[in-house]
């Protein structure tokens, strides 16, 4: 259970679409056994039918893997919501670059990739993953360094994203968007000094949209090599989005045009 290739994800919802999705990886369904209301009876019924290894705990035995999670993962003890379950898995992988190569390659559909320029919050990733499942993008990029990763807490945010949608890790995101360029991709990046608005764009053909880091947005390298810089426009008394929020609008506008067309 100690196996640096294995984690836990923790959370009712997680847990369930971990179930649904990737039940081949999943190694052990740890459940507090104070626990038996309906949805956690659901969760086990589902995993007993899926020959899910299902292993009830005490309080003392639960919170012994919590505290595990909470060391390996360095979280905060009061954010973990790990309402009496606690799984086993084999984490999806981050795909790298080759995997968008070979999508351009075979892709008779325009395609949409979500690029997130340093954006270190795990929960705003889990958010971007999650709008970008809903809006059926493709992948969401993000550099190698300086960015969050697949961690449990971007699993359960993401509330089964994680599982479905492609997270591509780029060693050099400047390079990739020349590569992605040069494969007939148009990169847009948001920016609040930006003229253009995102509604005036044509985003029908091959596009990415590249969002900024939380507080610093878009670096000035990533900004230069955008095919062209928009806005989200707005009229309250606020300045700025959460990043996640803004990739949500961006995203579904990608979607709205495609189906419209």
């Amino acid at each position: 259970m100690t196996s640096a290739k294995l984690e836990m994800i923790y959370g009712i919802n997680a847990v369930n679409d971990m179930i649904k999705m990737r039940p081949k990886a999943i190694e052990q369904l740890y459940v507090l056994d104070s626990r038996q209301d309906q949805r956690i009876r659901g969760l086990v019924e589902a995993a007993n039918t899926l020959a899910i290894a299902v292993k009830p705990c005490n309080s003392s035995t639960f919170n012994q893997l919590l505290d595990q999670l909470i060391q390996s993962q360095q979280l905060d003890q009061d954010s973990v919501n790990h309402q009496g379950v606690l799984l086993v898995c084999r984490p999806a992988q981050a795909q790298d670059e080759k995997f968008l190569a070979a999508l351009l390659n075979r892709s008779e559909q325009p395609l949409l990739f979500l690029l997130l320029d340093g954006v270190t919050d795990p929960h705003n990733l889990g958010a971007c993953l999650r709008s970008a499942d809903a809006a059926g993008a493709d992948a969401v990029i993000v550099p190698k360094d300086n960015a969050a990763g697949l961690t449990p807490v971007v699993r359960k945010v993401a509330s089964g994203a994680a599982e479905t949608t492609p997270l591509v890790v780029a060693k050099n995101l400047a390079r990739c968007i020349k590569n992605l360029q040069e494969a007939g991709v148009w990169v847009m990046g948001a920016t609040g000094d930006a003229e253009q608005s995102l509604f005036d764009l044509d985003l029908s053909a091959h596009t990415a949209i590249v969002m900024g880091a939380e507080g610093g947005g878009l670096r000035r390298l990533t900004s230069e090599r955008c095919d062209s810089l928009f806005k989200i426009p707005m009229n309250g008394a606020v300045e700025s989005l959460n990043v996640s929020v803004a990739a949500g609008i961006c995203v579904f506008e990608v979607l709205r045009q495609r189906q419209q067309s």
